[in-house]
């Protein structure tokens, strides 16, 4: 492996962990480190924060370790962005991984792939792990091209996070113009995302990622998303920053993705995947999430008892 991976940890030693030795058996030669620091009426999470970032001191293969870490708390916003403008200002390409998504091992061969064989191709600006098709298979290659990004694990370019604004500012004129329908057809989708930029852009939501998927529909960007579900989310809990409870995407099961990668011959976005993700995400109803969640548990014992 000759990818660098990027790491964003904060105070959850335990999860850490569990993804650090998923990044130390594919040993990449650089390891970049972000991590927020403890908020001040949190007791003992000083201490919390200080356990994951030892968790670091275990790199034990041949690799450049640089870090970024906060000696106070930036918030979810300012920590992931400003960290992610530091990845990107040291090297050219990066592998991506949050302190609660543990990657299958194929996961950093096919994002290494994909950074490789796109390299140059500004029409695409990610490379995601998560499949959140469940079961659906859209092609007969080994990924798909969406409109979405699922940043649970993910790869980009500085040539595309050079694009990015955790301020959105270009947002009041895309709304003033009115032109987030001309790639929203669905009118449940299309509130969503109006709702959501706009709180973005008025400081009401404490988040990175709303701002990426903006920027890359800005720049009518493609994302690449495998047709086996490559990283899964084991963060779910009332620790969590932003994923508290469950949900029907906490801990999918992952699955090895084969080689070689059957590469499309074309670059078409799936509008079939993406419509499905819009109503699974964006509008669908309590029915449709109690069927998926069931879905998923099913094919969790089958994948054990196979």
């Amino acid at each position: 492996m000759k990818t660098p991976v990027a790491f964003i940890i904060f105070n959850r030693p335990d999860t850490t962990k569990r993804v650090f030795e998923a990044i130390r058996q594919a040993k990449p030669p650089k390891l970049l480190v972000i991590a927020d620091g403890p908020r001040s009426d949190r007791p003992g999470e000083a201490e919390k924060c200080a356990a994951a970032r030892a968790v670091i001191d275990c790199v034990d293969w041949d690799c450049e370790v640089l870090t970024n870490y906060s000696d106070v708390n930036l918030g979810c916003k300012i920590r992931v962005s400003s960290g992610l403008d530091w990845v990107f200002s040291e090297v050219e390409e990066a592998i991506i991984l949050e302190d609660d998504c543990l990657p299958h091992p194929s996961f950093f061969p096919f994002c290494e792939e994909m950074l490789n064989y796109y390299r140059n191709d500004t029409r695409i600006m990610a490379v995601c792990g998560g499949n959140f098709q469940f079961g659906h298979n859209r092609n007969n290659y080994s990924y798909y091209f969406s409109r979405y990004v699922h940043v649970w694990g993910w790869a980009s370019w500085r040539r595309a996070w050079q694009n990015y604004d955790v301020d959105i500012k270009l947002w009041k004129e895309v709304s003033d113009c009115d032109l987030l329908p001309s790639i929203l057809e669905d009118t449940k989708t299309l509130k969503y995302w109006n709702k959501t930029f706009q709180n973005t852009y008025d400081g009401l939501i404490d988040t990175w990622d709303h701002q990426l998927t903006f920027t890359f529909w800005s720049q009518n960007g493609l994302t690449i998303l495998p047709n086996s579900n490559l990283v899964s989310n084991i963060g779910f809990r009332e620790d969590a920053t932003h994923t508290k409870g469950n949900s029907e995407v906490a801990n999918i099961p992952t699955e090895a993705i084969d080689f070689p990668l059957k590469h499309p011959p074309f670059m078409m976005r799936n509008i079939q995947a993406d419509k499905y993700t819009e109503k699974i995400q964006f509008s669908a109803t309590l029915l449709n999430r109690v069927k998926r969640k069931l879905i998923s548990i099913f094919k969790l014992i089958s994948l054990i008892n196979n």
